[in-house]
């Protein structure tokens, strides 16, 4: 008899947590979206082209500058002959020197670039992500939802059901509807 009374309750409380369980709400949302609506993206994309194409053209003005000492170093090799060779000679090793220093600066230069534009890629997008992110919790909190998934993740395989709160989330922003692409089908 306390054997079938243990079942029962037991039976009881694991229907009462399937039943808990399946009334939480679900979510999806897709941050990519969500985030190219935000008009901060946008400032934030721009200022980060901007930053990116000042990296480039420092690059490419070493370049070019190389570009005219190796120019230099082909017509003084073209004209080395046996009367010029010692006086030459030494002006075209100094030029070799020279190519490579610059040669040195601008693969140092580019791995500076990188770093700083890993830097300035933190800087501007980390908090875009924190308010969206922050925004999604505070919209989930409000609304009672258990789980949200970001569907734009490659982990969410397949998403049927449950609530899009793409545009409550916007809301929560106070990005307006008609200023947000069209969510893609998935």
């Amino acid at each position: 008899m306390k054997r079938l009374f243990k079942v029962a309750v037991v039976a009881v409380g694991l229907f009462f947590a399937g039943t808990s369980v399946n009334a939480q709400k679900l979510g999806h949302i897709d941050s990519g979206t969500l985030l190219q609506s935000m008009p901060e993206m946008k400032a934030a994309d721009a200022a980060f082209k901007t930053f990116q194409e000042q990296k480039e053209n420092v690059i490419k003005q070493m370049d070019a500058e190389r570009q005219k000492k190796i120019t230099t170093y082909q017509e003084k090799a073209r004209n080395l002959s046996e009367a010029n060779k010692e006086t030459l000679g030494k002006e075209l090793e100094g030029l070799v020197k020279e190519i490579q220093d610059m040669e040195k600066r601008i693969t140092e230069g580019q791995q500076k670039a990188q770093q700083e534009l890993q830097a300035k890629n933190g800087e501007l997008y980390q908090p875009l992500y924190k308010k969206a992110e922050d925004a999604v919790r505070a919209v989930a909190k409000e609304k009672g939802y258990a789980y949200v998934f970001d569907v734009s993740q490659p982990g969410v395989v397949f998403f049927d059901g449950g609530d899009d709160i793409l545009k409550l989330v916007q809301a929560k922003l106070g990005i307006s509807a008609n200023s947000t692409a069209a969510a893609p089908k998935k």
